[in-house]
């Protein structure tokens, strides 16, 4: 994997690459995304997370997140 570059990381966000700081966390990551907690799912490296561990979760090198809006119907 590659190194980090100048104090930033390459994630894969929804399969897509992007740069952020060394030290964001996946709550940083989804705010900068303007999601709204209370309407997504998210996946770090295939593993669903619970939201009240979005803030502590640091983000690392390589990883990939899945923003998975969730929409209610009937």
């Amino acid at each position: 994997m590659p190194e980090e570059v100048h104090g930033r990381l390459t994630l894969f966000v929804n399969g897509r690459a992007r740069q952020v700081s060394g030290a964001m966390t996946l709550g940083e990551l989804a705010a900068s995304c303007s999601l709204d907690p209370k309407r997504i799912l998210v996946e770090l490296n295939c593993e669903t997370l619970l939201r009240d561990e979005w803030p502590g979760r640091t983000l690392q090198h390589g990883d990939r997140v899945e923003f998975i809006r969730v929409v209610a119907g009937g």
